[in-house]
């Protein structure tokens, strides 16, 4: 199941918006064959691992990180092909949350005469696919907050100075994750002061889909969010509020972004709203980077699903720039609190990971 759980992994960030899954057949136990889902439309892992075996398949066993689907979606059921292989026995390690498959896909195997065992390193099993059960759950994405610091929580100075705070290390952690997120999003301000790219060049893996929060349509068309964008590279979306004029509109369109309107809250727009036409587009994790009111309004909201933060061995002070803005938080007892939290060193700095207490995994 731990080399299944590998090659799971191999898919994330690119099986939208189907889980991450892995599969190895044993016999003797000695792994004879293995696959992972590389791609929504392409093969199941069960599908890949059966096809990458040779010979007779009768009394195998096989390993595999999420049930079996029993359903015609992009591709027939993956419990009919195991019926017909021989396999004799399928040790799951999560059940699929998804209401199609969820327990169907056991027990069409169990009446087909294949033993049938579940929950091995479930834990594990469903971390992998945290975005996926969230997302068949709720059908918005699922959200990491993903915020790079000083010792005291500032990002920047009060010149607006912020590269570097943190080390290469964790340069490098950040460009995975947006590697294994389906979409990183920010807002205007970011944009106007940092120019990021977005993209993944410190890791392997292909680049998220880029989200711009500007209410108004202000970034203009020599930004580096279109880098790609125009030649058909790269997929850029605008969230824009009523008031932006048409004129900008059609302008970032002709450059090739796709621009949504979304109900005005404030100054900007609806993050709510932002989230749930991202749910409508099958777009199931989104790594947040940025700013400190984009921030906020997530966390005002509770919609952050996971909190990744980055604390580089500097102190700036208070005139720096803060990484969260206002929170309103009178008391101690009202402040967002994390659990399930690890830290671990990186780069002379720290990285910790934590989930909202209290919001169901």
């Amino acid at each position: 199941m731990r080399a299944a759980l590998k090659l799971a992994r191999k898919g994330l960030g690119r099986t939208s918006p189907n889980p991450a899954v892995g599969a190895v057949i044993a016999r003797g136990g000695r792994i004879i064959s293995s696959g992972w889902h590389r791609k929504a439309g392409l093969p199941h892992a069960e599908i890949e691992a059966l096809s990458g075996a040779a010979g007779d398949l009768r009394g195998a066993v096989m390993y595999v990180t999420l049930e079996p689907c029993c359903h015609f979606g992009r591709t027939p059921p993956c419990t009919e092909a195991l019926k017909r292989s021989g396999i004799r026995k399928v040790v799951i390690g999560a059940l699929d949350p998804n209401p199609k498959v969820s327990g169907k896909g056991s027990t069409a195997l169990k009446r087909a005469g294949i033993e049938v065992v579940s929950g091995v390193l479930e834990e594990e099993c469903m971390a992998v696919n945290e975005a996926y059960r969230s997302f068949i759950q709720s059908r918005f994405p699922f959200v990491t907050l993903k915020l790079a610091s000083s010792l005291d929580g500032r990002i920047g100075t009060s010149t607006g100075e912020s590269r570097w705070i943190t080390g290469p290390l964790a340069r490098k952690r950040v460009h995975r994750l947006r590697s294994v997120n389906d979409a990183v999003m920010v807002g205007r301000r970011t944009v106007e002061r940092d120019d990021p790219e977005l993209t993944v060049r410190l890791a392997k893996g292909r680049d998220p889909i880029r989200v711009v929060l500007d209410s108004a349509l202000l970034t203009p068309s020599t930004a580096s969010v279109y880098k790609g964008v125009r030649e058909g590279r790269a997929r850029l979306i605008f969230f824009v509020a009523s008031r932006a004029p048409l004129s900008r509109i059609k302008k970032a369109r002709e450059n090739g972004a796709e621009v949504v309107r979304v109900a005005a809250s404030g100054k900007g727009v609806s993050v709510k709203g932002v989230l749930r036409e991202l749910g409508k587009r099958e777009i199931t994790s989104v790594l947040v980077e940025g700013g400190g009111e984009l921030a906020s309004s997530l966390i005002r909201s509770g919609l952050i699903d996971k909190y990744v933060l980055f604390y580089g061995p500097v102190i700036i002070g208070g005139d720096g720039r803060p990484s969260v803005a206002s929170l309103g938080v009178k008391g101690l007892a009202k402040a967002p609190r994390l659990e399930r939290v690890t830290a671990r060193a990186i780069d002379n700095g720290v990285v910790i990971e934590g989930y909202p207490a209290g919001k169901e995994g």
